[in-house]
C-alpha cells in the first residue's frame, strides 16, 4: 500500500495514501503494519480514491495547469520594468508598472501655480529627514520651507508622522499653521493652537504588558535595537543594529507578536526598520480623509493634492487620494501626486530618488508661492 513522505510535493494529492515521517522509524513501521492489516473495504475505497483522481489527472493535465499559471504569471511582464533592489538579505527583483515615473519639478511647479485650492500631506523621517541622520530635528532650512508653504492661503499643509505629538509640538512650534498628526493618525492637530483630537476612539493599552517583555527579549538579543514607548504604540527600532540580523530578528519579532497578541484590539506591522504595535484601525490614511472631508465640509474642493511618503505606512495617504480623485472630495479637474521615496512597488504614481530631491521639491514648491493671497482657504 502506498506510503509517502509527508514533505512531498506530490503528497497532498493521493489521498487515500497513508503519509508518514520516514526518519521517525516507529511511523514507519506503526504505517507499514495498518496498511497490512486494513480491511478489504477500505482498501477498496481508498484505491478508487486514487484511481479516480489519477485518472481525471493525467500527465496532460499537469502540462496545461503549468502552463496556464506560467501565462498568467507573466501576461503583464512585456509591459512592465524590472530592477533589482536592496542588498545582501534585502536584494529583491520587482517589476514595476510603465506608468510609474520620476514626478518632474517643471510639471508639478506648474500644476502648483495654476491651482488655487490645495491639500498637501508629508511623512517626516526618511521623507523630509534622512533616515540615516543622527539629529532627527527639522532644520532651520526645513522650517521655513514648511512656514512659506503655509503662509500661502491657498495651502493647507500637513506633516503625518509615526512621532509622537509631544516630539512634533517641540521640533514643529515655529509652525503656525502646519497642520499636525502623531503616531501615524491616532492624534490629530489642524494648527499650533488648536487642541489634539483623536481620529478613533481612545485605546485601551492594557496590551503593552504583554508586548513590552516580548520585546525586550529581542533587544537583549540585537545589539543596536531600541524599544520607543508611545501614548498608544510600541516600536521596536533595529536602525542602528546589523542590518541583516536585525531584518531577521525583526520578521520573527513580527511572527511572535501577532501569536500573543491575537486576541488584542491592535495590529503589528513591519515598518522601515522597525516592527511597530498600534491600536486597530489607526493608519495615516485616516488623516488624508479627515482632511479631504473637512475641507469639502467647508465648501473647498482641492485642485491640488500633493503626498509624499517614503514606507508602508504611507501607502494608506497614497491609496485615498487617489481613490478620491474619482469622488466628490476633490475637483474635478484635480491634479493629484502620489509620490514615494526611491523606486519601489508602491501605490503611489510617482517617486524620487532621496530625501534631497524631495526637499528640492519643496523648496521649489515655497519659491513660487503667495504669501498672502486675497482670498482665504484655512480650514480652521
Amino acid at each position: 500500500w502506498p506510503l509517502f513522505h509527508y514533505m512531498l510535493p506530490l503528497s497532498p494529492d493521493p489521498s487515500g495514501a497513508i503519509r508518514v515521517n520516514p526518519w521517525n522509524v516507529d511511523a514507519v513501521a506503526e504505517a507499514m503494519d495498518a496498511a497490512l492489516e486494513m480491511v478489504e473495504a477500505e482498501k477498496l475505497l481508498r484505491h478508487e480514491k486514487h484511481y479516480r483522481y489519477v485518472s481525471t489527472h493525467d500527465v496532460g493535465y499537469w502540462a496545461r495547469s503549468f502552463l496556464q499559471d506560467l501565462e498568467r504569471t507573466c501576461q503583464d511582464h512585456a509591459r512592465r520594468r524590472c530592477w533589482g533592489i536592496g542588498f545582501g538579505l534585502g536584494f529583491r527583483v520587482v517589476a514595476l508598472d510603465p506608468n510609474f515615473r520620476k514626478l518632474s519639478m517643471e510639471h508639478i511647479v506648474s500644476a502648483y501655480k495654476r491651482t488655487k485650492t490645495r491639500a498637501i500631506l508629508l511623512d517626516y523621517d526618511g521623507t523630509l529627514m534622512p533616515q540615516a541622520s543622527i539629529d532627527k530635528s527639522p532644520t532651520a532650512k526645513s522650517i521655513d520651507t514648511l512656514n512659506t508653504l503655509c503662509r500661502d492661503n491657498n495651502n493647507v499643509v500637513f506633516l503625518v508622522s509615526a512621532r509622537s505629538r509631544s516630539t512634533l509640538t517641540d521640533w514643529f512650534s515655529p509652525c503656525e499653521k502646519l497642520g499636525l498628526a502623531a503616531e501615524h493618525g491616532y492624534f490629530l492637530r489642524l494648527k499650533r493652537d488648536a487642541e489634539w483630537e483623536t481620529c478613533v476612539p481612545v485605546a485601551d493599552c492594557s496590551w503593552k504588558q504583554i508586548a513590552e517583555p516580548v520585546m525586550k527579549l529581542y533587544t537583549e538579543t540585537t545589539d543596536g535595537s531600541t524599544i520607543e514607548d508611545k501614548e498608544t504604540s510600541l516600536v521596536w527600532s533595529y536602525e542602528d543594529a546589523d542590518p541583516d540580523f536585525g531584518s531577521c530578528q525583526a520578521k520573527e519579532l513580527l511572527d511572535h507578536l501577532e501569536s500573543v497578541l491575537a486576541n488584542e484590539p491592535v495590529s503589528v506591522k513591519s515598518g522601515q526598520h522597525s516592527v511597530e504595535v498600534k491600536p486597530q484601525g489607526v493608519s495615516k490614511g485616516l488623516v488624508a480623509e479627515r482632511l479631504l472631508s473637512t475641507m469639502r465640509e467647508r465648501g473647498m474642493l482641492p485642485d491640488f493634492v500633493l503626498c509624499i511618503g517614503d514606507d508602508r505606512s504611507d501607502e494608506d495617504m497614497f491609496e485615498v487620494i487617489t481613490t478620491a480623485a474619482a469622488t466628490s472630495f476633490l475637483s474635478p479637474s484635480a491634479e493629484v501626486f502620489a509620490c514615494t521615496a526611491w523606486r519601489k512597488p508602491s501605490k503611489a504614481k510617482y517617486y524620487l530618488d532621496d530625501t534631497a530631491e524631495i526637499v528640492r521639491l519643496m523648496q521649489g514648491l515655497a519659491s513660487v508661492s503667495e504669501p498672502q493671497p486675497s482670498s482665504s482657504l484655512h480650514i480652521i
